[in-house]
């Protein structure tokens, strides 16, 4: 008993983490699998038929590459935008902060499909043409939020000592912020990043009502659930998941190989 209350908080996450990783199993044993009929949703037999051929089914390739496209000028834009309006939250002091502060909180708090209504009813007012741009300037407002929240909390805690120093051995603004304060806030911005670009590839509802006749990976595994489900998409999900873990993985390398570079030998 002493051994679990000491190790009960270990357990819980791992066993949280397991909970979570589970489907992402599932998606990945059913990769392999020759359903008999339309629906991969039992295990017949072993099949290595998606992975060589992961665009067999029509369209899907390219409602894959129309998301990624989406999803990276969308974080783009948001990681742009949002460092921006970080550092001046938290930087400088103007009429309205607070209020401003509280704002960028909404898009988090509020529904997806009030927020997808919305932008709906700004575009046919108007009279936007709904399509690819109309699905990049909605998944760029609703990921500003994150990508400021991630940078904001980065630059609250960073010393201000280091740019003084900066500027006493008489280095200019762009160098102070170039050399000195974007590396050590390049960690938040990164995470805010990456944020964004799961949120916008993943969205669904906000994307359904301002699409037009778009259609964007999760609209099409949404559409294919509707007639059957191509093996493909696990071949998708799967490969999505392993590219996640492998620039988290990687991420982590590099920052506790600096950790160790920075230590005094």
């Amino acid at each position: 008993m002493r051994w679990l209350k000491r190790n009960l908080v270990v357990l819980a996450g791992l066993l949280t983490l397991g909970y979570l990783i589970v489907p992402n199993i599932v998606v990945l044993v059913f990769s392999f699998n020759k359903p008999a009929g339309r629906f991969n949703y039992s295990w017949q037999e072993f099949s290595t038929d998606a992975w060589t051929d992961p665009c067999g089914v029509a369209d899907m390739c390219g409602s894959l590459a129309l998301s990624l496209q989406i999803a990276l000028w969308a974080t783009i834009g948001a990681t742009v935008l949002g460092a921006m309006i970080a550092f001046a939250l938290v930087r400088y002091r103007f009429r309205a902060r607070g209020t401003i502060n509280s704002l960028i909180f909404l898009p988090m708090a509020m529904p997806e499909v009030v927020m997808a209504a919305s932008l709906l009813t700004l575009f046919l007012n108007l009279g936007v043409q709904l399509g690819f741009w109309t699905i990049l300037i909605a998944h760029t407002m609703f990921c500003l939020s994150f990508v400021v929240v991630a940078v904001k909390a980065r630059v609250m805690s960073m010393d201000p000592r280091l740019e003084e120093a900066a500027r006493d051995l008489y280095a200019g603004p762009f160098q102070t912020f170039w050399r000195v304060t974007l590396p050590i806030a390049a960690p938040g911005i990164a995470a805010g990043a990456m944020l964004a670009f799961a949120l916008s590839f993943d969205d669904f509802i906000i994307t359904n009502f301002n699409s037009g006749s778009t259609v964007t990976f999760p609209m099409f595994v949404w559409g294919s659930a509707q007639r059957g489900t191509p093996v493909q998409i696990n071949v998708i999900g799967t490969a999505m998941f392993v590219i996640a873990v492998l620039v988290v993985v990687a991420g982590q390398a590099i920052s506790n190989r600096r950790q160790k570079s920075a230590l005094p030998k």
